[in-house]
């Protein structure tokens, strides 16, 4: 049986695409042995895969009150609410790796508040969530439940920034029946074979 195609959309070759992008493809394949097939999805709009890695690059890599392993926590929670299979394959494994917690992003995903996670990480999941799915309802309340875990404006301004734009990750993933990349499934579960 064949594998079904990555997206319901016409993928570009990476070699017709702009030089940045493609050396940015090319960089992503040799760090991890394959492209994910957000890149090459997200390629056929040059201009809004340049404008979508920005943003989450300036959301995920930066430092900051919450960890990388923290805001993939966020992604997977939300993007399971979400329905979006890619995104909580593809950011299962991340946490994984993150957090060198080969169970963790099963737990967050399915049921984050069963999770072996702290307290803290609870109510941001929770904020995250809110966020996700009912951002209308969200008041000054909301707001002082994270306070009182610690988090700063800054980080409450991260966790929702992070929530909504997975959100619009999400349902381009679904329009798009972007299908997550095989090697995704067993990153971080199984020590890598020397």
């Amino acid at each position: 049986m064949s594998k079904p195609p990555i997206s319901r959309f016409p993928i570009p070759e990476i070699a017709d695409l702009p030089e940045d992008i493609r050396s940015r493809i090319l960089t992503v394949q040799e760090k991890s042995g394959f492209v994910p097939n957000v890149f090459l999805v997200l390629a056929r709009r040059p201009d809004e895969f340049r404008a979508f890695f920005a943003y989450h690059d300036a959301l995920m890599d930066k430092p900051g009150n919450l960890t990388k392993a923290e805001r993939e926590m966020i992604v997977v929670a939300t993007s399971n609410a979400n329905q979006c299979q890619y995104c909580v394959i593809a950011h299962g494994a991340i946490l994984r790796i993150r957090a060198k917690n080969p169970q963790i992003a099963d737990q967050v995903a399915i049921n984050y508040r069963k999770a072996d996670i702290t307290p803290r990480q609870r109510a941001m999941l929770d904020f995250a969530m809110k966020v996700a799915l009912e951002a209308h309802t969200v008041g000054d309340a909301d707001i002082s439940g994270l306070s009182a875990h610690g988090f700063s404006e800054e980080d409450v301004w991260d966790i929702a920034a992070i929530a909504a734009f997975f959100a619009m990750s999400n349902r381009l993933a679904n329009v798009s029946n972007m299908r997550p990349n095989d090697e995704f499934y067993m990153l971080g579960r199984v020590e890598k074979q020397v």
